[in-house]
């Protein structure tokens, strides 16, 4: 089987900031909470949401031994066999 790839990176960098006064640890990282239960869930599924919207692609997550708190591999594939039978 013959196989083409192309690799395309959205990278999401997430920053708080906090005043001058700010001790460290008061609000528990809350934000980065938010972003993982809230957030992140939402983007995903309106990203294969997309995804699903075009005929002939299939997408799924892969994971590459990352943990899903670092990064998320979403793994877009069109498949032309019925296309190009074999001979």
């Amino acid at each position: 089987m013959y196989q083409e790839d192309k690799t395309f990176t959205i990278r999401f960098t997430l920053e708080a900031s906090f005043p001058d006064d700010y001790a460290g640890d008061e609000d528990e990282r809350n934000w980065l909470h938010e972003w993982e239960a809230r957030i992140k869930p939402q983007l995903l599924k309106s990203v294969f949401e997309s995804l699903r919207r075009h005929d002939g692609w299939v997408s799924h997550i892969r994971n590459r031994g990352v943990s899903p708190a670092d990064a998320i591999e979403i793994v877009v594939t069109k498949d032309f066999h019925n296309l190009f039978p074999s001979r």
